[in-house]
Parts: structure tokens; sequence; C-alpha cells
């Protein structure tokens, strides 16, 4: 789903947002979405946990986060990242990389590089239950 999207079902029925960024050209993300974000058991922890949205770092669309809009301020040139992009990734940008907000939206966790499921796993269930709260 779009980050658009995740925000308005988060705000009728509340959980965390795991937010994948990644580009066309970057194939460690391809690896991501062929062998870690196909696995049975991510796909039934994150249906369950989170709203999971795929972003491409260099999109041309403008997205609405949080009332404010962010834009890709080179749409034609190739390469170029989205603002919402760098704010998410604070600046630090390196693909794959997933940033997970809480259940009211606010960024908590940035991870970086690809993940095996048996590497993912641990850490979405350190979020999605909570357990980063105690």
């Amino acid at each position: 789903m779009t980050v658009e999207e995740a925000l308005v079902l988060n705000k009728k029925k509340p959980k965390m947002i795991f937010i994948d960024l990644y580009t066309d050209w970057c194939g460690w993300c391809k690896k991501m979405d062929a062998e870690t974000f196909t696995d049975p058991e991510v796909v039934k922890y994150m249906n369950k946990k989170y709203y999971s949205v795929k972003f491409n770092a260099e999109q041309k669309e403008p997205v609405t986060f949080k009332e404010q809009e962010f834009v890709n301020p080179n749409p034609a040139k190739s390469k170029s990242t989205h603002k919402l992009a760098l704010a998410l990734l604070k600046n630090e940008l390196l693909y794959p990389s997933y940033v997970i907000l809480d259940n009211s939206s606010d960024w908590i966790y940035k991870m970086k590089g690809y993940k095996t499921p048996d590497e993912l796993l641990p850490l979405l269930n350190y979020y999605g239950d909570g357990d980063y709260l105690k």
C-alpha cells in the first residue's frame, strides 16, 4: 500500500507501519522482495502487526505525510531522491532500507541492508509486540 493509505488506515485502526524504501535499480531490494518478503512467517507476522508500505525512494509523485507535502526535486532526472525518503532515512541513503513507525505514525526505527527472514523476524517482533517500549 502507499504511505497515504497506511496513514489513513492507521487512524482508523492503529498498527505499526513498516516502510520498505527501495529503488528500481537495487539488486538487494529485488532479493528482499523475492526471498524475505515472500517468506510465509514474515508475511503472516507483517499482516498481523503492521501496515506494509513499499516506497520507491526515487518516485516522481508528491506524497503528503503528516500534513506536509514531500516531492522529488528533480523528477525528470535519473536517481533523484524523493524528499520523503530523505526525511525517513535521516539523509542516510542506502538501499534497501526500512523504517518502522509506531501506532501514532511517528518514526521509531531505521534498519539498512538485505535481511534474511531469520534476521528480520526478531526485529519485527521486537517492535510489533511493543517490547521496545519496555
